[in-house]
């Protein structure tokens, strides 16, 4: 109780310091700056003038014990001076008594999972993408009612500039998010609005739609479970891909259709290109998860659940049916070159592993595919940056087929 109560306090305390930095040129005062870049130099305030401790977080920072010391003057006002970090986009957020908040001088915001974190975004050649392009697509957020998985689904749906005022049909991507993640991921930490508007702009990217739809409400995952509790693989082909291609103007052949998606998302990219080969021109996992490295380590891969006390003959069928590396091995010779496969992993991304021994397995099993492993991690400044190249990928498998 007491606990609740100190934190209802330090939210009271910094809601009104966020009105008064608000009105702060009603009062006559200097409004408040934040963040503020100066060349080699980023200022973060925050005013806070009963707070004890106040710190600043950010993603550019190595870990959370390096966040960095702010101090207060006698107006109250916290503030703190770090060296510019290279061009990216970054989150970060105050800790202020313990509390993390938001910068309240800052518009720009980011959902992680449950959480909400401010943006700096330091200009530079990697972050040119980020930046609104000459001509802007559309971004539409979409429900439907799903009979199979018995609960409401959500989407992101992009459609490039032109869309609304026209009548031509377009090829479509579904772009997979990852696990603690949902549709708006791709939106607001992938930049795919402006990324995706400006490689059509400059031509490196053919007009595309991009659907991104929501595999995280309660349950999570895009293979059905072993149980059929959760049997979002058969919403997706059943349901999800004809609602799609019925509402927006979509070319519906295999020709015009491709799959992506980022760590869970990069195992439904393999596991849906690997089962219906014939609906998909293309196909890019990024930084994948790949199953189990065998039947006994299935109780210990998070993203399968519900494995536990089923036959063991069950256990086998359902490994062979979703394991990336068993899918690849009993591939059928007509199927291998079927798809245009692009696979890309981080060389300090803690799935490397799964990726590695995909790539030998296609290898030796002379699937055609390109195999990149760049350096980075499992963040989104790799993910960001493979996706213009995943767009003129899927654009090139377009216009080959």
């Amino acid at each position: 109780m007491k606990r609740r109560l100190t934190i209802s306090i330090i939210c009271l305390l910094i809601i009104t310091g966020s009105f008064a930095q608000e009105l702060a040129n009603f009062a006559g005062r200097e409004p408040v700056i934040s963040p503020e870049i100066k060349g080699k130099e980023v200022v973060f305030r925050i005013a806070a003038p009963y707070a004890a401790t106040v710190k600043l977080l950010g993603s550019w920072m190595k870990d959370n014990n390096s966040a960095a010391e702010m101090t207060k003057n006698e107006k109250g006002l916290w503030s703190v001076t770090i060296e510019t970090p290279s061009p990216e986009l970054y989150t970060y957020s105050f800790i202020v008594d313990g509390l993390s908040l938001t910068d309240p001088n800052n518009v720009f915001m980011q959902r992680d999972g449950t959480r909400y974190l401010s943006v700096l975004l330091i200009p530079g050649e990697l972050t040119s993408n980020y930046y609104e392009a000459t001509q802007r697509g559309n971004l539409s957020q979409v429900w439907y009612d799903s009979p199979t998985i018995g609960t409401t689904r959500r989407m992101f749906v992009y459609t490039p500039f032109g869309y609304e005022t026209g009548i031509e049909r377009y090829p479509v991507l579904y772009l997979l998010h990852g696990a603690g993640d949902d549709q708006t991921g791709w939106v607001q930490f992938g930049e795919i609005l402006n990324i995706a508007d400006k490689a059509i702009n400059a031509g490196a990217a053919t007009p595309m739609i991009v659907v991104m739809p929501d595999a995280n409400t309660g349950k999570r995952g895009y293979v059905n479970d072993v149980r059929g509790e959760w049997r979002y693989e058969d919403f997706f082909f059943d349901e999800f891909m004809p609602f799609i291609e019925k509402t927006y103007r979509i070319k519906g052949s295999k020709q015009y259709r491709a799959i992506a998606g980022l760590s869970m998302g990069g195992e439904g990219t393999f596991v849906y290109a690997l089962h219906h080969p014939e609906l998909f021109s293309s196909a890019c996992p990024l930084s994948a998860a790949t199953g189990p490295k065998n039947v006994d380590d299935l109780k210990n891969y998070r993203l399968w659940q519900g494995v536990e006390g089923i036959p063991d003959e069950q256990k086998e069928a359902y490994f062979n049916k979703y394991s990336v590396l068993s899918l690849i091995e009993n591939i059928k010779d007509d199927q291998k070159k079927a798809i245009r496969w692009y696979i890309d992993c981080g060389d300090d991304d803690f799935l490397y592993e799964g990726n590695a021994l995909a790539h030998i397995a296609m290898r030796k099993k002379e699937i055609p595919h390109e195999f990149r492993m760049r350096d980075g991690g499992h963040t989104w400044t790799y993910w960001r940056t493979a996706l213009p190249t995943v767009l003129e990928f899927v654009s090139m498998s377009f216009h080959q087929f």
